[in-house]
């Protein structure tokens, strides 16, 4: 029989003693130590010391409390945005603090790299990059066109830093590697651009590519408003 003193600990609360918020948490607790299971019912009542069925009380299935966990996640990075920035300003800032929350919770970025929330903080983050496009002379379909081209990149690639974290560190290390060895030995005849570029391509940063990945969008916008002015 348990100890008295270890039954409150033990015990399990009931549904109507949690909150979605209280879930919500949890699963972002769960996903913050890397774990791929922050959506399961099961690791979520362990969580929070409930019975695993009292988290449909408050979501209506797994998908739910998935995006409502993505959505809170956006206002993370919202939330990392300074004030007062311009139209460039804001969409580094957006595409910094996207990467830093995806890599916080990689379970989460990984997943909404191909999903949308329909909740506030992703209406928040299409009016932010709405704006930003706008401000740089935009209008129309075309801001349309280009607010998609920036966030779905930007999901793109930080859910894909993301879903790389949730690999076995063996399965990474081996990869990261590859620049260094693989690729160093592939037969020059066959591959000189490879074997031209092997020590650029083995030093390059996941930070340079972000970098460059991002100034490239703000390139593209800058660009396109220019073509239609001079048209």
């Amino acid at each position: 029989m348990p100890k008295p003193s270890d039954t409150p600990a033990r015990s399990k609360r009931a549904g109507s003693q949690l909150t979605p918020d209280a879930i919500i948490e949890a699963s972002l607790r769960i996903a913050a130590r890397g774990s791929e299971d922050a959506f399961t019912v099961r690791r979520l009542g362990e969580e929070l010391g409930a019975d695993p069925t009292a988290i449909y009380r408050h979501f209506r299935d797994k998908d739910e409390l998935l995006l409502s966990v993505a959505d809170r996640t956006l206002g993370e990075v919202l939330d990392s945005i300074p004030e007062g920035l311009d139209w460039k300003g804001r969409l580094r800032a957006l595409a910094d603090g996207s990467l830093e929350v995806a890599l916080k919770y990689p379970v989460v970025g990984s997943t909404m790299a191909s999903r949308t929330t329909r909740r506030p903080n992703e209406f928040r983050v299409v009016e932010l990059i709405l704006g930003a496009v706008m401000e740089a002379g935009l209008d129309g379909a075309e801001a349309a066109v280009y607010y998609r081209m920036v966030g779905d990149s930007l999901l793109a690639y930080v859910g894909q830093r993301a879903a790389y974290l949730l690999f076995d560190p063996d399965i990474r290390a081996a990869d990261e590697a590859s620049w260094s060895r693989e690729y160093r030995l592939v037969d020059a005849e066959g591959f000189p651009n490879i074997t031209r570029l092997s020590t650029q391509l083995a030093e390059v940063t996941d930070d340079e590519i972000f970098l460059a990945r991002v100034e490239a969008l703000i390139t593209a916008i800058e660009k396109r408003v220019e073509t239609l002015r001079t048209a």
